[in-house]
C-alpha cells in the first residue's frame, strides 16, 4: 500500500472509530460514498490536500480539486483573512462538515501529517521557498507557473523535489490540452519538415488594476510581511498586491515570465526541447515603463537560438500563441485553435510506430492519477525549469540591453559577471532556501 493511503486510511479509521464509539446507543449506518460505492471513492482512499494561496487562480484551483472524487482538502492557507475564510467555508459547504482548518502560515499546513500533497498558488518571490518546504516535508506538489522567481531559485526546486522523491505538476496546462498536443505531434514526426524559426507570443502589455498607488494602512485581516516573504521590504499600498504584483520586478517579470510557461514550454514541446535551452539571447528590445510601482518591461522581443538548429523568437507583437515555422509548411496553436499549412495536416492521423506525446486530457486529474501510480506527471518539475528559463534568460537580456551567450550545462552565462548576478537574488530575512 503506497504511504499516502496508508496515511489517508489511519486518518479515516481513526475518526470513524470515534464516531462509532460515541454513538454506542444508535444504529450507525455507514452511506455507501464512505465505502466507495455508488461511483465515489471511500475517504481511506482519498488523496488529502492542502492548499496554499486561495485567491485567484487559488481559487480556480480549489474548487477544481473540490470537484474531484479522489481528492479530500482539509485546510487551506492564506495571508489574506477573507480568502482564507471565503476558501474555508467553500470547502465545509462541500462536504457539510465544519472540518477545514484554515492557516495564516504555510509552514503550519506542510507540519499536517495527514495531509498528502499541496497546491501552491502564491506570487513567483514564494515559489522556491514554499515549493522546497514541501518537498522536504514530503508532499507532493500541484504548483502554478512560473516555476520560481529566478534561475537559480528554479535549479534549487527541481534538485529538492528530485531528491524527495515527491510528484510535483506545474500548473502549465496547455500539455493537457488535444490541440498543442497534436501540433507538437505534427511537428515532431516532421510534417512540415525541418524546423527553422519558432515564433512564440506573449500578452504585450502589462494588465494592471487601478486599486491605488499611494502607501497607506496595511487592511485588517492581511498580513503584509507575510506577503512580502523573501522580497525585499516596500511600504504597503493597495495596488502592489494581488493580481497587480506580477506587473512589479520584486516579486514577477511582468508578462514575459507569467506567459513563457505556457507558450515557450509549448515550443519546446514541440521542438523535443524540453531538457535544453537557447545557447545565445539576442536582438533584445523593450520598453521598461518609468511609474513609481510598475516596472516589469513591455513591448518586448528576443531572440534565442538553440544548439539543436532553430531560432526562437519571442514577442510581444506576435500573435498569442506558438508558430512552427518548416521548410515544408507552418503550424500554429494557441488556446482553442489551430491553423496549418498545408490545411491538409490538420486532418492527418499519427501513426501507431510515429511519435505520440505524453497524453492528458485533465490536468489536475493527471497529477491526482500520478500520485497514486508515482509516475512523472504531463508537466514535471525539470520540464517547467527549463521553460521558464527562455523567460527569465530573456528578461535578463532586456535588462542589460546586450546579447548573451548560455551555457545550458553549467547554467551560466558565458563571459558575463553582470548577468549571472541576476541569477539569483538575496532574500528578505529570515527566509532563506
Amino acid at each position: 500500500m503506497a504511504e499516502t493511503e496508508k496515511i489517508s486510511r489511519r486518518r479515516f479509521i481513526k475518526t470513524a472509530g470515534g464516531m462509532a464509539v460515541g454513538s454506542l446507543a444508535f444504529p450507525y449506518v455507514i452511506p455507501s460514498s464512505a465505502l466507495g460505492k455508488a461511483g465515489t471513492v471511500a475517504p481511506s482512499n482519498r488523496i488529502v490536500m492542502g492548499c496554499i494561496g486561495v485567491g485567484g487562480m487559488g481559487t480556480h484551483d480549489l474548487k477544481t480539486f473540490l470537484s474531484k472524487n479522489e481528492s479530500q482538502i482539509t485546510a487551506v492557507c492564506d495571508v489574506d483573512s477573507n480568502h482564507r475564510d471565503i476558501a474555508c467555508k467553500m470547502v465545509n459547504e462541500k462536504y457539510c462538515n465544519e472540518d477545514c482548518v484554515g492557516y495564516n502560515d504555510f509552514r503550519e499546513l506542510l507540519a499536517r501529517e495527514d495531509i498528502d500533497a499541496a497546491v501552491i498558488v502564491v506570487p513567483d518571490q514564494w515559489h522556491s521557498v514554499m515549493s522546497i518546504c514541501a518537498a522536504r516535508a514530503g508532499k507532493d506538489i500541484y504548483a502554478q507557473k512560473p516555476l520560481a522567481y529566478t534561475i537559480s531559485e528554479g535549479r534549487a526546486i527541481v534538485d529538492e523535489v528530485t531528491k524527495a522523491g515527491v510528484v510535483w505538476q506545474t500548473g502549465s496546462q496547455q500539455r493537457s490540452d488535444s490541440r498543442f498536443r497534436f501540433a507538437c505531434e505534427l511537428v515532431r514526426n516532421g510534417r512540415i519538415g525541418k524546423v527553422h524559426t519558432v515564433k512564440v507570443g506573449l500578452p504585450n502589455n502589462n494588465s494592471t488594476k487601478d486599486r491605488g498607488e499611494e502607501p497607506s494602512d496595511v487592511p485588517e485581516g492581511f498580513d503584509y510581511n507575510m506577503w512580502l516573504g523573501p522580497a525585499p521590504w516596500k511600504p504597503y499600498c493597495p495596488g502592489r498586491c494581488h493580481w497587480n504584483f506580477r506587473w512589479i520586478s520584486d516579486y514577477s517579470g511582468g508578462q514575459i515570465t507569467d506567459w513563457a510557461g505556457h507558450h515557450c514550454d509549448i515550443a519546446h514541446w514541440g521542438m523535443d526541447t524540453e531538457l535544453s535551452s537557447p545557447v545565445e539571447i539576442t536582438q533584445a528590445e523593450g520598453v521598461w515603463p518609468t511609474g513609481p510601482l510598475y516596472d516589469t518591461v513591455e513591448n518586448y522581443r528576443f531572440v534565442c537560438k538553440y544548439a539543436e538548429g532553430f531560432t526562437m523568437i519571442v514577442a510581444g507583437a506576435f500573435p498569442r500563441g506558438v508558430r512552427f515555422e518548416g521548410d515544408k509548411g507552418w503550424i500554429f496553436v494557441r488556446r482553442g485553435l489551430i491553423e496549418a499549412h498545408p490545411k491538409s495536416l490538420l486532418s492527418s492521423t499519427i501513426g501507431h510506430n510515429e511519435i505520440h506525446l505524453y497524453k492528458s486530457n485533465d490536468h489536475y486529474q493527471n497529477f491526482l492519477d500520478c500520485v497514486r501510480t508515482r509516475k512523472k506527471t504531463a508537466a514535471p518539475v525539470d520540464v517547467a525549469h527549463h521553460s521558464i528559463m527562455v523567460g527569465h534568460l530573456g528578461v535578463t537580456a532586456l535588462k542589460l540591453r546586450q546579447d548573451l551567450k548560455w551555457n545550458p550545462q553549467t547554467e551560466r552565462f558565458i563571459d558575463n559577471d553582470g548577468a549571472n548576478r541576476l541569477l539569483s537574488r538575496p532574500m528578505r530575512s529570515p527566509w532563506h532556501l
